[in-house]
């Protein structure tokens, strides 16, 4: 018993300093935005109960799971600020991710035992995009919404999990092999690599018949990043951006949806009024922050349109200043950097390229969203991971940060105090 007091202690100490912030956040929130107070409750409860309900004897990076709780807690304050109803499925969405990744727990923790299954996250992802194209919604044109009454889900938001499943399953197997292949040998690359290109083919369908240029970027800057880890050939990396630059052309000269938001991107203030509204009035955001805002429900980013979904980072460096948005950038590489940490520990390959490809989709994600906002590239629908609003979006990412936190997993060390206190 003495035994388990620090152990508990230890587990509890880093989700107990993110819901304590996550409550200093929440007091400044708009009245009855946020709650009712049985929910909070509930929501820190589980919080607790996911980094205590682990494997008796194994000690995991327990940041991890309190750094989602930490975003994901200002998130509904942000969202409060700008839409209190969005805020309140935000903490049933918020409710739902944690049951879902303390449930996910026990099959998390013998994930080796997939390394020989492969194509079957690539099944998965097929059956997703057959969905999607029965029964898709088209919104702001791209279609990539599946409606089901009042609940609205995003598959990409999973499919991009199952990519990172398959190509860390495939590569442990033969990334030695494709790494010692000559590139000048054709039968020999096309022999290894064909399969590998099943990858790739979510990536081509969401750009090609989705229309989303930004998702499949993400997607295929986690490819690449995995493929360079496990054979360390350029090569291929390059060969990829070559395809993709190709595919990326086609669709900006056939497709509407995505020739107008390049177009804004270069001249967002060429129609102010009309395609670069949205924009405009976010760089319009960003400037009357200046360094260090005009404070929390001072600012007017309700002035851009779907503000909690597309712009919140805007939103946020609005009333918190440049200062505040590069703040919040520190605490999603702090995240990225603890994934890559536990990638770098494993003894396996495929626990390895398994966390490095999360800890890619999540820093990717978030680099891919900023720069939109900020105008490095041109603005995608995809979500600032935890912070945005969307339900989908917080779901696939409690299941990221739940699972690279399960990989973490290594036997406990007892401290010298706990030896003394047994002795």
């Amino acid at each position: 018993m003495t035994n388990a007091l620090p152990v508990i202690a230890r587990r509890l100490v880093p989700m107990l300093i993110a819901l304590a912030l996550d409550a200093w956040m929440f007091s400044f929130a708009p009245v009855h935005a946020i709650g009712p107070s049985w929910m909070l409750l509930l929501l820190a409860a589980l919080a607790c109960f996911w980094v205590l309900w682990q494997p008796a004897g194994m000690r995991r990076d327990d940041f991890l799971p309190a750094l989602a709780v930490l975003l994901s807690g200002l998130g509904v304050m942000l969202v409060a600020r700008l839409s209190p109803h969005l805020a309140q499925r935000q903490l049933v969405w918020l409710l739902v991710s944690l049951v879902l990744a303390i449930s996910a727990g026990p099959f998390f923790s013998t994930i080796r035992r997939l390394a020989a299954v492969k194509y079957i996250w690539v099944i998965l992802s097929l059956i997703f995009f057959g969905l999607l194209v029965l029964f898709g919604r088209e919104v702001n044109g791209a279609k990539l919404w599946i409606v089901l009454g009042p609940v609205r889900y995003e598959p990409v938001e999973i499919i991009k999990l199952c990519i990172v499943f398959f190509l860390a399953a495939y590569l442990s197997e033969t990334g030695d092999v494709i790494a010692m292949t000559r590139p000048w040998s054709i039968r020999e690359n096309a022999k290894y690599l064909g399969p590998l290109l099943l990858g790739w083919l979510p990536a081509l369908i969401i750009l090609i018949l989705q229309h989303d240029i930004g998702m499949a970027a993400l997607l295929l800057a986690v490819f690449a990043s995995m493929l360079y880890a496990a054979t360390r050939r350029i090569d291929l990396v390059l060969g990829g951006l070559c395809v993709f630059a190709l595919c990326a052309w086609f669709a900006l000269h056939h497709y509407g949806y995505v020739q107008t938001r390049v177009s804004v991107w270069l001249h967002p203030f060429a129609d102010p009024l009309g395609r670069g509204y949205q924009s405009a009035q976010a760089y319009f955001s960003l400037a009357a922050g200046g360094l260090f805002g005009t404070g929390y429900r001072l600012g007017h980013p309700e002035f851009i349109p779907n503000v909690a979904n597309d712009y919140v980072y805007a939103a946020f460096s609005e009333e918190f200043g440049a200062l505040g948005g590069l703040v919040l950038l520190w605490l999603f590489g702090v995240l990225a950097f603890r994934m890559f940490a536990v990638a770098v520990a494993q003894p396996d390959l495929f626990a390895k390229l398994l966390a490095l490809g999360m800890g890619a989709t999540l820093a990717f994600q978030t680099v891919v969203i900023t720069g939109g906002v900020v105008g490095l590239f041109p603005l995608t629908g995809i979500t600032l991971p935890f912070v945005s609003y969307g339900g989908s979006s917080l779901l696939a990412n409690f299941l990221l940060v739940a699972l690279v936190w399960a990989i973490s997993a290594r036997p406990m060390t007892w401290s010298r105090e706990s030896s003394a206190s047994s002795s």
